[in-house]
């Protein structure tokens, strides 16, 4: 069968498991399929979910994974916000290539989303405000070594998972997580000393300050164009691609 260039790009996350089809430039070629995360979402259910989820996609040559948790050369090492003792040195991006049968690429939610939306120019941080506090940083365009920031203390009580996680926000409401928020972003400001920030996951909506003239909002669908960036070039990102065992 020929190659069609398309990408399946999916987007795991602790709410909600999403994906579509994505050209070689990262143009969308169907809106999104998503379903809820499993309320128990051992390695075993999410691959099952994202079997189910994917039946019926149109055809594509390959596969990149947003995973929200600690990722390297395919194999996931944590993930606080799935359930953390059964995501241990598990070889997710393996398993997933060997079930849809097609080469893939498994980075952290945040930098695939983060390679997705930035301009490519200087230095930039990507947040994404969910389940969790994700982050990506890039220079010029290049994924830098992905940090578990969320999971550093932010407080002498909170890490940033905790201070302004969705947790959180239903807990303290709208109006103290805005003022939690900003004191976020003065210290993001301060540490990073960024040229460009920008803003993504299902609660970047709900800031209620002005923000700074550099700091960027996107959107989920901006960001999953990064599934299309992670294959852009062979050796740009460092990241490993896992290939059906039936196809190295």
């Amino acid at each position: 069968m020929a190659e069609t260039g398309h990408i399946l790009a999916i987007d795991v996350g602790g709410s909600h498991i999403k994906c579509t089809i994505l050209n070689d430039k990262g143009e969308w070629q169907m809106e999104y399929k998503r379903v809820k995360t499993p309320e128990a979402p051992t390695p075993g259910n999410v691959l099952s979910t994202i079997q189910d989820l994917v039946q019926g996609m149109p055809e594509y040559d390959k596969v990149s994974v947003g995973f929200p948790g600690y990722v390297r050369n395919g194999i996931v090492y944590t993930a606080p916000n799935l359930g953390n003792p059964n995501w241990k040195d598990i070889d997710l991006g393996q398993r997933i290539a060997d079930m849809l049968n097609k080469p893939v690429r498994l980075v952290n939610d945040a930098d695939q989303l983060g390679l997705g939306v930035v301009s490519g120019k200087g230095y930039e941080l990507a947040v994404t405000l969910g389940t969790g506090f994700g982050t990506a940083l890039l220079i010029d365009g290049y994924l830098l070594p992905h940090l578990e920031l969320a999971h550093h203390p932010f407080t002498k009580e909170h890490d940033y998972d905790e201070y302004i996680g969705n947790k959180a926000l239903e807990k303290e409401g709208l109006e103290k997580w805005n003022k939690r928020m900003e004191r976020v972003m003065e210290v993001l400001k301060v540490v990073f000393n960024y040229d460009r920030l920008y803003l993504g996951g299902g609660n970047a909506d709900k800031i209620s300050f002005k923000l700074d003239k550099n700091v960027i909002l996107f959107t989920n669908k901006d960001g999953i164009k990064g599934g299309a960036k992670l294959w852009e070039m062979e050796d740009k990102y460092h990241i490993s691609t896992n290939f059906p065992k039936n196809k190295q």
